[in-house]
């Protein structure tokens, strides 16, 4: 028995382990596990998709059903969130089986009315054993129960398959990871690229301005100092150097919380992901340059990829 138990507590601690050793995980997951003792073999199958909350469907013999809160329990307690299919099979077990049972009262009782009638009113009987069992709730399905044999191969497969499980979401969430933080890298060589066309940009304008200015100083008197101050209310409108900041510092972000010892970080990423949308959006409303323009599209390219990955992420 403490044998058992010190197995059953490794096992415990080790998929602890397992679960808070990666960046990220990933919600689409699968784990297999079976566990045998003689001919009686325990099956588990364990399937999740992406999903906001934790929505668990559970395929289970009629003899664990004594056991299903603590095999929600046991799920719940190792899947946070996702759309999430759990199927266990037993055989080779008599348990299993669901045996009919027979009403022996009732029984008797209609085969005396039967055989009372039959002589009073000189009819055969025929195969009286058969009618019998035929009628309703004479015949019964037995009782099912589970054996400790079975609940502790069904209960040594679950945790096999959830190490299994939890394996398969950390690798997808390292590859996830992987390319995210490509993605991010992206946008952040993009925001560098951004400052000599900013630069070319504001140069642009004020050669352009003057132009009309000349053009305009030919038949009206021009208030200079009202000039300048309307080149300079233009000329900051156009300013992004704020958002460029800002778009950094998310990014940098974005990168810390995905190395940070935090196993559930889709919703914090994706809440950061939509900060990083926003300071976009405004860098293309105050663009007013085809170059900057095309700079924006690819960001927002890459910022599209990243919260195709993130709605995947646990």
């Amino acid at each position: 028995m403490l044998s058992g138990w010190i197995s059953s507590r490794c096992d415990w601690l080790s998929l602890l382990f397992i679960q808070h050793s990666c960046m990220l995980h990933s919600m689409t997951a699968y784990g297999r596990a079976t566990a045998h003792s003689g001919q009686i073999k325990s099956e588990v199958e364990l399937r999740s998709v992406n999903s906001k909350f934790l929505d668990l469907r559970i395929k289970m013999p009629l003899l664990f059903k004594d056991k299903e809160m603590e095999i929600r329990q046991l799920v719940t307690t190792h899947v946070e969130r996702g759309k999430v299919e759990l199927n266990i099979t037993i055989t080779g077990s008599e348990n299993a089986v669901e045996a009919p049972r027979i009403d022996p009262v009732l029984f008797k009782k209609y085969v005396r009315e039967i055989q009372a009638l039959s002589e009073e009113l000189n009819l055969p009987t025929g195969d009286i054993i058969t009618q019998v069992l035929r009628i309703p709730q004479v015949l019964s399905p037995g009782e099912i129960g589970s054996s400790e044999v079975e609940w502790q191969l069904t209960h040594q497969a679950l945790l096999e398959a959830f190490q299994s499980f939890i394996h398969f979401r950390k690798t997808e969430g390292a590859a996830m990871a992987s390319d995210l933080v490509l993605r991010i890298e992206s946008i952040q060589a993009l925001i560098e690229q951004l400052t000599p066309l900013e630069n070319e940009r504001i140069n642009k304008t004020r050669s352009r301005i003057r132009q009309n200015l000349a053009e305009f100083l030919e038949n009206e008197q021009v208030d200079h100092n009202r000039y300048e101050q309307e080149i300079l209310f233009y000329l900051e409108k156009m300013d992004i150097n704020e958002e460029k900041v800002r778009l950094g510092q998310h990014c940098l972000y974005f990168l810390q919380e995905i190395e940070a010892d935090d196993r559930e970080k889709g919703r914090k990423l994706n809440f950061i992901s939509q900060e990083i949308g926003r300071e976009i959006n405004t860098l293309g409303a105050k663009a007013y340059d085809s170059g900057i323009q095309q700079i924006v599209i690819l960001m927002k390219n890459e910022l599209e990829k990243i919260k195709e990955q993130l709605a995947n992420i646990l």
